[in-house]
């Protein structure tokens, strides 16, 4: 089925020359220079090119962390940093607190702030290739792939780079543990979503569909839950979205547990089942209503209208009908007061983020070229920084929207 994705917007960042004049004292100095600058202006022009593929975004943002691991890594591979970490300016707005922008003096800060871009570029990705209309296999495995990859990068920039800041990450910014947890789960969650509309097209066991959408709704809780203690302005509308999702699949999971307790001849149960499942999919419709009234960063849609969350009402009116119809007939059983509780456990189809490793050094990283920045040359007004001044401009990012839903499977 055709999928509809939240997305914040892509972080944008100040131009950035790498033009040390002075500094930089040989021809292989400053090439390792000039390409740092191309690389990193391609770079951002990927982000909203909508022609560009996860090969392109990887070469091109291989080859640009492979020229910055330069100001980061020592050559000697010993503990002491680089003497060029602290050389550059670096400039980067927020995906929730709009144009107001973070400076740091510190390489290791582009590294991780391009990084998150680039795990948002495969967010936006996949969701661009997930609400297709004509959507292929081949294609919905890029998506599933893509929402893995992103979760992978946003684990690695945690774990292994985000602590070896020196400046302290400012509260409800990006790279705080609370909104890369948010992004690390949420692309779990919608990849699970995928996984979830395969076993449906499938028509897999109807325990197994129950059980996947059950941990789909307890990652969207989870991720909720994260971002409950952001500022509503910033963070309401992301919130909205991951409760509404939360709805949404435990609806699922009590219509497809309901046809498990069918086939085992508990219908009473099942009616129950279905009944609570009618619940969630009102609140969701509730929610829906709510995100499109919420302003905020991110895409506006009326997901209430998007085929996948019709067809689901669909489902559950047909199913509950079913099973009293079978009741009043066969069965005969009383319907529970209370809802069944859902234990459920997926053996098969949870999702984990792909590990990630940013690239080895370029090889035009030599220790020649290294010794060759003269930092004593430094102008003393540091024309490296930028000024107060300058103007960090949004990305113009391509149409993220959902297109219409024809009806067609995701598989």
């Amino acid at each position: 089925m055709t999928h509809w994705f939240h997305r914040n917007p892509l972080k944008a960042t100040a131009p950035v020359s790498f033009n040390y004049y002075g500094v930089a004292t040989t021809p292989a100095a400053a090439k390792v220079c000039n390409d740092l600058r191309l690389s990193r202006t391609r770079l951002l022009e990927l982000f909203t090119d909508s022609s560009c593929n996860p090969e392109m975004m990887k070469n091109a943002s291989d080859l640009y962390f492979s020229l910055l691991q330069g100001f980061i890594l020592s050559l000697d591979n010993s503990s002491q940093e680089c003497k060029l970490r602290y050389i550059q300016n670096f400039k980067w707005t927020d995906t929730l607190q709009g144009q107001v922008p973070s400076a740091q003096q510190d390489a290791v800060f582009e590294l991780v702030s391009m990084g998150f871009n680039v795990a948002l570029w495969y967010t936006k990705y996949a969701s661009r290739l997930a609400g297709k209309e004509d959507i292929t296999e081949d294609e919905a495995k890029d998506v599933h792939r893509s929402l893995k990859i992103a979760a992978g990068i946003f684990k690695h920039l945690k774990e292994s780079h985000i602590p070896k800041l020196i400046t302290p990450v400012e509260k409800g910014r990006d790279l705080e543990a609370r909104l890369i947890d948010s992004y690390i789960i949420q692309c779990q969650a919608e990849a699970q979503e995928v996984t979830i509309a395969r076993a449906i097209e499938l028509k897999h066991n109807p325990g197994l569909i129950a059980a996947l959408a059950y941990e789909t709704a307890n990652f969207y809780q989870k991720a909720d839950q994260t971002l409950s203690s952001l500022d509503p302005t910033y963070a309401g509308k992301w919130r909205k979205y991951l409760n509404l999702k939360s709805c949404f699949y435990m609806a699922y999971a009590y219509c497809y547990h309901g046809q498990t307790l069918l086939a085992s001849d508990k219908c009473g149960e099942a009616i129950r089942s279905l009944q609570e499942s009618e619940k969630f999919f009102s609140k969701a419709e509730a929610l829906c209503k709510e995100y499109g009234e919420t302003k905020g960063p991110g895409t506006t849609a009326k997901p209430s209208g998007h085929l996948f969350f019709r067809k689901l009402g669909s489902l559950i009116k047909t199913t509950l009908e079913k099973c009293q119809r079978e009741n009043g007939f066969i069965y005969f059983q009383k319907v529970p007061a209370e809802a069944p509780q859902l234990e459920l456990k997926a053996n098969y189809g949870l999702v984990e983020p792909v590990p990630f490793e940013f690239p080895a050094l370029n090889a035009h990283w030599t220790p020649e070229t290294l010794a060759a920045f003269d930092l004593t040359k430094r102008p003393k007004d540091d024309t490296a920084k930028p000024k107060p001044d300058e103007e960090v401009k949004p990305l113009k990012e391509p149409d993220i929207k959902p297109q219409k839903d024809s009806g067609c499977q995701i598989s």
